[in-house]
């Protein structure tokens, strides 16, 4: 387990809120349109809905004052019968009433209100909306009638217009803009995935200019600097050539001038070709430093694998002694010469400034989706405060660990596994002792 370092907690606005450009985008034009068809709605409601149902209830409150202008009782049964015909509106008492639907008619506080602000005493509305729109009132001149005023071309179907209206418009706006911003974010998804790449050591080919204008002009300065950070990359890597040859000729003339010390001198002669081994190493480093394994293709392997391959090689040492804990994981891609190297340098480092009793354990974290490798020394660690500057180029942990060489073996780990999209991990043990390990993605966009 390593020592994470928690961000701070951010309030819930901005914790709801989503990170990428396209969900923030896409939030953006989904507010708008709620706001809009609010907006709408509302201004539907208010100026086209609220004054017909206004002019329905004035409709209604004069027809049932007309009525009342002559008593309904003294109506011939023709007459009432002809009035029903031409009206459809129909006298109930309460048996009858029920019969016909009031039972199933629905009150409705703000028409109730209205006709009975019209009618100047208070009325009983209710509405039928199961067939046809039906309104029951009970007039407040006879208390113990109800009349049904059928409502003709009004009914749940003709607000179907209105509502599909809505529906499509809502539908065609989120198209839109989802196509929007899938546009909009596909040219910055592969920028990102490119400057990952270049930030592995590796270079993509130039991206295509697409997009909007300022996506263009970002793209197209991408693309130079991937090209010249390329260039300087190459060239590097023909100088630390060209440096390394040169300084291997004169390496081999002091050598073979070594050859014809006398025999009494041999300990100056051990002495000039243990020296030029050390500078040949350092050389070597040099090179592997400016290469960076990037001529090795990805393979899928099995770090246990490799752990158990570099153990085997070691049993010949018996004053070293190695424990493995190897859990189960899948194999994954990786260029399997490099994490070799790598794995082989932490155990060197932990037996040469360590102990002689390591262990090395692998284990799947599900959650995060990586590998991990740890090798643990039983030695008296680093400093805290000196472990993130030992990955640095040309840096020795000589006050923590007493080392020596180039300074560039963790360097180059680092490279290794950063090529790969992992991260290395140091970490004082509790109980004493240094774990230096790493860890890989268990999939890799290769």
């Amino acid at each position: 387990m390593f020592l994470t370092v928690q961000p701070p907690i951010k309030p819930l606005f901005y914790r709801l809120m989503p990170s990428s450009t396209f969900g923030q985008t896409a939030l953006l034009i989904g507010i708008l349109l709620f706001i809009n068809q609010l907006v709408s709605y509302l201004s539907i409601t208010h100026y086209f809905i609220s004054p017909s149902y206004q002019q329905i209830n004035q409709l209604i409150s004069n027809q049932v004052n007309s009525f009342f202008l002559y008593d309904l009782d003294e109506l011939a049964p023709e007459q009432k019968w002809q009035l029903q015909q031409t009206t459809g509106i129909r006298f109930h008492d309460e048996v009858s009433a029920v019969h016909a639907g009031l039972t199933n008619a629905t009150y409705y506080e703000f028409m109730s209100d209205q006709i009975s602000e019209q009618l100047g005493q208070r009325t009983d509305i209710r509405v039928n909306t199961e067939n046809e729109y039906v309104v029951w009132i009970k007039p407040p001149k006879r208390p113990d009638l109800w009349i049904s005023i059928p409502l003709d071309g009004a009914n749940e179907k003709s607000l179907s217009p209105l509502t599909m209206y809505f529906i499509v418009i809502g539908a065609l706006s989120v198209t839109g803009g989802w196509l929007f911003v899938r546009r909009l974010n596909r040219p910055l998804q592969a920028l990102q995935q490119a400057a990952r790449e270049v930030g592995r050591g590796q270079f993509p080919k130039p991206l295509p200019l697409d997009g909007s204008s300022e996506i263009i002009a970002v793209t197209e300065a991408f693309n130079k600097m991937s090209m010249g950070i390329k260039q300087l990359e190459s060239d590097r890597i023909i100088m630390t050539a060209g440096i390394s040859h040169d300084l291997r000729t004169p390496l081999t003339r002091i050598r073979l001038a070594s050859e014809m010390l006398p025999s009494e001198q041999d300990w100056v002669k051990d002495g000039i070709e243990h020296d030029i081994d050390d500078l040949n190493c350092i050389i070597d480093q040099f090179i592997d430093y400016a290469r960076q394994d990037q001529q090795e293709r990805f393979e899928y392997a099995d770090i246990n694998e490799l752990i158990h391959e570099l153990v085997s090689a070691r049993s010949i040492q018996t004053d070293h002694n190695i424990e493995m804990k190897l859990d189960n994981i899948p194999r994954i891609k990786l260029r399997k010469v490099g994490v070799k190297r790598v794995i082989e340098n932490l155990i060197e480092n932990a037996f040469r400034y360590g102990s002689n009793n390591v262990v090395i354990s692998t284990s799947l974290s599900l959650k995060n989706k990586f590998i991990v490798c740890n090798i643990r020394d039983y030695g008296k660690g680093i400093e805290e405060a000196k472990i993130d500057q030992m990955f640095n180029p040309f840096t020795q942990g000589d006050q923590a660990r007493g080392s020596s060489g180039s300074g560039l073996g963790l360097a180059i780990a680092k490279r290794i596994i950063e090529s790969h999209g992992g991260e290395m991990r140091f970490k004082n043990h509790p109980d004493g002792g240094l774990i230096a390990g790493f860890t890989l993605p268990t999939t890799q966009n290769k």
